[in-house]
């Protein structure tokens, strides 16, 4: 597969990805096992396309759809990471990358989708950051152009996962679950509201997508408890 390649970026490591940090930490070692679990949720049709969102802002949805992506590159899988949140877009910031042109401009035809993906400095992971903010967010992610966008990146990647908006904060996270084979919620623990979260799940069914699971966030851990994991080379 020919893509762009830009220049390399630096990682931004005050967005927290520990998975390129620290790859052995136990923190990393958890989202080895989400990483897992979301390929054991469907065993005999591999999930190619995956939206991760959560109720609401602040919840750490932004921090774990991107260590998601770098686990699944080290994976050896050939992986793009798309900022489909086209109101607060924050991947572009994770990597340390311009934000000039992305998702917008290749469903409005300025752009092709390789010309607009960036390759940031993990091996096998590609990013497509929001670009310019529309004054249509969820007229774009429900029209033809998207569905075009999904065939495209499947054909070209081995997974596709999509940074959504909250789902109680507009529509468009709703539009983007009905076209993902999967989505996971992400929860902060002592932040989320139990309501909200299950708010969240009833427009998850409502929109027909496909929960495979929740994540819990911000867990503070006591300091008598210990993680257990097999270390990797």
């Amino acid at each position: 597969m020919a893509l762009k390649k830009n220049k390399k970026k630096t990682i931004n490591n005050s967005r927290s990805l520990i998975t390129v940090l620290n790859s052995k930490s136990p923190i990393s070692e958890q989202y080895r096992t989400i990483r897992t679990n979301i390929q054991f949720s469907s065993v005999d049709n591999e999930i190619k396309t995956l939206m991760v969102t959560s109720a609401g802002p602040g919840e750490g949805k932004s921090t774990t759809v991107a260590n998601l992506a770098v686990v699944f590159a080290q994976q050896g899988k050939k992986v793009l990471l798309v900022d489909a949140d086209l109101r607060k877009p924050t991947v572009h910031y994770t990597f340390n990358q311009t934000n000039t042109f992305g998702l917008t401009s290749v469903l409005t035809q300025q752009m092709s989708l390789l010309k607009a993906v960036n390759e940031p400095a993990e091996k096998n992971l590609y990013v497509l950051t929001s670009g310019p903010i529309p004054p249509n967010p969820a007229e774009l992610i429900s029209s033809k152009a998207m569905e075009q966008f999904f065939e495209e990146a499947q054909e070209l990647f081995d997974i596709v996962l999509f940074d959504a908006p909250p789902l109680l904060a507009v529509t468009d996270a709703q539009l983007l679950a009905n076209k993902c084979e999967g989505s996971i919620l992400v929860v902060s623990s002592g932040k989320t509201e139990k309501e909200l979260a299950v708010k969240a799940k009833e427009l998850l069914d409502t929109a027909k997508g496909k929960l495979l699971g929740v994540v819990l966030n911000n867990k503070k851990m006591k300091s008598n408890q210990q993680y257990y994991y097999y270390g990797t080379k």
